[in-house]
């Protein structure tokens, strides 16, 4: 994943943006909802026949919601030895994930391998090893977006599946909000870390083109952008800045783009009730069979 001057994980000032969206979004609250719903009976259907459990990671940030669906696991089936590896490029988000472990002693219980790199790093450094470490439960978090090759990356991380495991892939809906702004506004937008904006509906398109078998489950999730209309709301201009991946929302575009997103934001992104914006943020909860 990561070339030479390419960002692909979050660093710096895009950490700050990045927790500062998490704050505002609900978006890990209804991924985690999902988790809940979804995956104790998943992990019921892995575990048929086995007496532990290897877990990957890949592109887990700061490990808010990898630390819940671990204690979740571990609440699922108490007496399993697990362990869980963690690909993830970001020295600061990993270091924030180490913290959530050492606050947490349940979680100290699992065998950690962490592995700060992109996704295609990991890929190539397994692959020269030539030791493929396999796993029952793979996921892939709002990371596909930074990969360069979609389909050689859902190949490579499916054939690291045990027998009756998953690979989890979570990624915008299609036709949400952020397809919707990503893809009318690509040639704007898609000019740093992300070059190709993917939603559900390539990722999906993939599998089908591989064979592959899978389910979709919806995860709805809507966030005030109100404050987006006021040029003077520092809040507002913050989740610009992260919605448009942009230091600057206001001196990265001309006028005219600016004003083109601000009206897709407001009339074909989002839904407004009692005077507020509400952005439609839907996510996709994509998993793959073995």
């Amino acid at each position: 994943m990561a070339e030479e001057g390419k960002q692909t994980c979050y660093e710096g000032s895009s950490v700050q943006s990045f927790q500062f969206y998490l704050e505002h979004s609900g978006e890990h609250k209804a991924i985690l909802k999902c988790a809940h719903d979804v995956l104790p009976g998943e992990w019921q259907r892995i575990a048929a026949g086995k007496s532990s459990l290897d877990v990957l990671g890949v592109g887990s940030g700061g490990g808010e919601v990898d630390t819940q669906m671990l204690t979740l696991l571990q609440s699922t089936f108490p007496a399993f030895p697990i362990t869980a590896d963690i690909v993830e490029g970001s020295v600061a988000l990993t270091d924030n994930f180490k913290a959530l472990v050492a606050k947490t002693p349940d979680l100290q219980k699992i065998k950690y391998g962490w592995h700060i790199m992109g996704s295609e790093d990991y890929e190539k450094q397994v692959k020269a090893k030539g030791d493929m470490k396999k796993f029952d439960f793979i996921h892939m978090i709002q990371m596909i977006y930074y990969v360069d090759n979609l389909s050689n990356t859902i190949k490579f991380y499916h054939s690291l599946l045990k027998s009756n495991g998953r690979l989890m892939i979570i990624v915008e809906a299609a036709d949400g909000g952020w397809d919707k702004l990503w893809k009318t506004y690509k040639k704007d937008l898609c000019v740093h870390a992300i070059t190709e904006y993917r939603s559900s509906g390539e990722v999906i398109a993939c599998l089908k083109n591989q064979g592959l078998k899978y389910e979709e489950h919806v995860i709805p999730n809507t966030f005030d952008i109100t404050e987006c209309f006021d040029p003077s709301s520092q809040t507002g201009t913050r989740l610009l800045n992260f919605m448009t991946a942009r230091d600057q929302f206001y001196t990265s575009f001309t006028p005219e783009i600016r004003a083109g997103i601000l009206d897709l934001l407001r009339n074909k992104c989002s839904i407004e009730k009692d005077g507020r914006v509400f952005f439609n943020s839907n996510l996709s909860c994509i998993l793959i069979h073995a």
